[in-house]
């Protein structure tokens, strides 16, 4: 069975759709020129504004041109994770879904049901035309994992909506009225670097099988970050056997938990027994440490046959980048004393590259607060400077202020409670959505947000779930027949 055959047809129809168009951050421009053909060939007007997000034009139905105007908004680009043994070009290759008992998944990559399941829900809601509703637009954001940059950019003006329902979160049977801001930190120092010893041995070391996952909806998980674990084991090694770093990188995405991390090192050839004895030694240590949390953690080492003279970090400078990621925080900050089982502040260590020449570190800090994201960077930014190390942030955008008395979040509310029987959780969620960026634009639009249940995002486990796609399907189209008439 493919999965343009499940219910509701027209949504999976659009959803297979977007999968086979490549789509990670920053790459969209083919997607997007696909659906303003297909737009004109629907007889829908269309834009692009001045930074490329997609405007998509819907009269109202007849008879019901004096509704309030909804925008319907999702953003068409993905992140682009796969596993390591996985061969797949995200520039080239469509996403492979496929369907596992009750859920939907990839091929060990990224699925993109995170935001192509809200995207493929506004598509299928402008192809309809058995659906009345009030006048639609539906607004198609560019590059949200990687930056925000379309929602940045969005210009003043060009909505005319009135409430906004932002299809972008994971929950089914949740309505979010707010979420967390957010700014990224990219630390970087020279390092100086010397022939390997003589007498010297290579071995690579592999910390794979993490789960990953969100940085923000999962950061409170306390799941494992391959680099920090892998920084760890590497520390107890370098005062035992004179370990050197040759190179080391773990992570893909600021805003994606690492799951792998790999180093190459260099320590002497007659402690090669006891390295491998120590590597095996934590890898007991960590699965035990990690029962239950991460069942497929693995740590391996292996020697490595040097082709040419190979080049490594000095001892004092190997031991000075494996302290800099041990203390780099990493995790929940604080938990919102304002608002229960909230994550405030937190930081996700995302991203790590080092070789014998540099250093350089990814982090992706959010908060609830404009002092909590304050605080955590200026603790941040100290340490780099007692390491000499530079630190440059870039990125950042506010979060999304609650409204408990939006006239959008009680329309919502009301047709929850009347179509499937029961009361929606009302929630802010620590992650960044584009509505605190598109408030700016837009200080009087009124914004929900609300999608199906998705598990694993920005991670190769990445999956939906059938049945909440079905439900936010019948919760989407019954919220449009309700909105009221406009003032």
């Amino acid at each position: 069975m493919s999965i343009e055959q499940l219910s509701p047809q027209p949504v999976w129809q659009h959803f297979a759709r977007l999968c086979r168009f490549p789509r990670p951050s920053k790459h969209e421009a083919a997607l997007r020129q696909h659906l303003q053909e297909w737009a004109s060939e629907q007889g829908l007007a269309h834009e692009l504004d001045q930074v490329g997000n997609l405007i998509i034009r819907k009269p109202a139905s007849p008879g019901w041109e004096n509704r309030v105007g909804v925008v319907l908004q999702g953003h068409l680009d993905m992140v682009a994770q796969k596993n390591e043994a996985t061969a797949h070009d995200f520039l080239r290759d469509p996403i492979r879904p496929r369907i596992e008992g009750d859920w939907v998944k990839a091929d060990g990559t990224t699925l993109g049901a995170d935001n192509g399941m809200g995207v493929a829900a506004a598509l299928a809601l402008l192809e309809a035309r058995d659906i009345e509703h009030g006048p639609l637009e539906v607004l198609l954001t560019i590059d949200e994992e990687a930056g925000m940059t379309g929602a940045k950019g969005l210009q003043s003006g060009l909505l005319q909506g009135q409430y906004l329902f932002n299809l972008d979160t994971e929950d089914w049977g949740e309505i979010y009225i707010g979420c967390a801001g957010g700014v990224d930190l990219t630390l970087s120092r020279s390092l100086s670097c010397a022939s390997m010893p003589a007498g010297y041995l290579l071995f690579d070391v592999a910390l794979t099988g993490l789960l990953g996952g969100h940085s923000g909806v999962d950061i409170h998980l306390e799941l494992g970050n391959a680099i920090k674990l892998l920084a760890g084991v590497l520390s107890e090694a370098i005062p035992r056997f004179d370990l050197r770093i040759v190179e080391l990188r773990g992570g893909t995405l600021r805003n994606a938990l690492p799951r792998e991390a790999f180093a190459r090192v260099a320590l002497p050839a007659c402690d090669a027994g006891h390295f491998a004895s120590l590597i095996a030694a934590h890898q007991t240590t960590l699965q035990a440490a990690y029962a239950g949390v991460e069942p497929h953690l693995q740590l391996a080492v292996q020697p490595v046959t040097a082709a040419h003279e190979l080049h490594a970090l000095n001892t004092a400078e190997t031991r000075l980048v494996t302290d800099m990621l041990l203390a780099l925080p990493h995790g929940v900050r604080r938990w919102s004393p304002h608002i229960e089982n909230v994550v405030e502040t937190s930081n996700n260590l995302g991203v790590v590259r080092i070789d014998a020449r540099r250093f350089e570190a990814v982090l992706m800090l959010r908060s609830l607060t404009d002092p909590g994201l304050d605080e955590l960077q200026a603790s941040i930014e100290a340490q780099a400077r007692l390491a000499s190390i530079q630190c440059e942030a870039e990125g950042r955008y506010p979060g999304w202020a609650p409204n408990p008395e939006s006239q959008a979040l009680a329309l919502l509310q009301a047709v929850y409670r009347q179509t499937l029987g029961e009361d929606a959780a009302v929630k802010v969620i620590h992650a960044g959505l584009e509505c605190g960026l598109i408030g700016k634009a837009y200080p009087a639009l009124e914004m929900v947000s609300f999608g199906p249940t998705i598990r694993g995002a920005h991670s190769p486990d990445e999956r939906v779930e059938i049945a909440s796609v079905a439900r936010f399907w019948q919760l989407l189209c019954a919220a449009l027949q309700a909105v009221p008439q406009a003032a």
